[in-house]
């Protein structure tokens, strides 16, 4: 309020009614809002610049004030006026940039004290509900100034972080090291490699000697084995679990490492 305060110590000798020092008022909230007093009436003068201050003849009329501002940025040209009836003043704002139009009803008696006139510290009460007043049925309809729009700038998320990150949020715990559970991309194909015959997948449960894993001989058991099998026995990629020695070499378990206990006695 340092500046309203300077205001009205500067149009103090003016203000002869109520109404004078609501204007005041309205007046030192636009100037806050980013606009400046052209001068009074409607039609333009000589020489009219931007000012916080407020023209010279602004009360000459008690009845109906006229004044005329401008945005900082030059974006917005008001037309102000505010009109007595009874114990209100009724405030009509034109833009005449976009010919928008914005009025507000104050009661005079619930921001000014009329027995104080002389004394700034004691002339104003509710000034935080006229401010209110000034911003949201006028100021908020017609458009703040870019200016103005610049000192409270919105706070703007990240773009590298998802839409839906919240800092608050606790990530799941997961080991060290562990790595996530793969999980099939046909949970319906679990042990689909037990009934392929030809072994063209993997993740089946039943182990082939021959592919377990452990080095083997490059043998195919579909060329048959001397004196075992004749070629075409079995089928060309098939499983195939032997019975016997495979040759000499043969690197892995030995079926017959470990024969039964007389196995030699052919009365067993």
């Amino acid at each position: 309020m340092a500046g309203l305060e300077t205001l009205y110590a500067w149009a103090r000798a003016a203000v002869s009614r109520p109404q004078d020092a609501l204007i005041c008022g309205v007046h030192w909230e636009l100037v806050r809002s980013g606009y400046r007093c052209l001068g009074a009436g409607d039609q333009p003068g000589p020489n009219e610049r931007k000012s916080e201050l407020l023209p010279v003849g602004w009360e000459a009329n008690k009845e109906v004030y006229t004044l005329r501002y401008k945005s900082t940025d030059d974006a917005h040209e008001l037309l102000l006026k505010a009109i007595m009836v009874e114990d209100s003043m009724i405030l009509n704002v034109m833009d005449r940039s976009s010919q928008k139009v914005a009025d507000v009803t104050l009661a005079v008696a619930d921001y000014i004290n009329p027995e104080h006139l002389d004394d700034f510290h004691k002339v104003y009460k509710n000034t935080e509900e006229l401010r209110t007043r000034i911003t949201s049925g006028i100021i908020a309809p017609l458009g703040a100034p870019a200016e103005k729009a610049k000192k409270d700038p919105k706070p703007e998320k990240d773009p590298d972080l998802p839409r839906d990150y919240d800092p608050l949020r606790v990530p799941p715990r997961q080991p060290a090291g562990a790595r996530a559970p793969s999980v099939p991309l046909n949970p319906f194909a679990v042990g689909g490699e037990d009934l392929d015959p030809f072994g063209g997948r993997s993740g089946g449960m039943i182990v082939d000697p021959l592919r377990s894993g452990f080095p083997q001989p490059g043998i195919d058991p579909s060329s048959g084995i001397p004196g075992r099998l004749p070629p075409g026995a079995v089928p060309p990629g098939a499983r195939f679990d032997p019975f016997g020695p495979l040759g000499a070499g043969r690197s892995g378990p030995d079926p017959d490492h470990l024969p039964p206990p007389g196995y030699d006695d052919m009365f067993m």
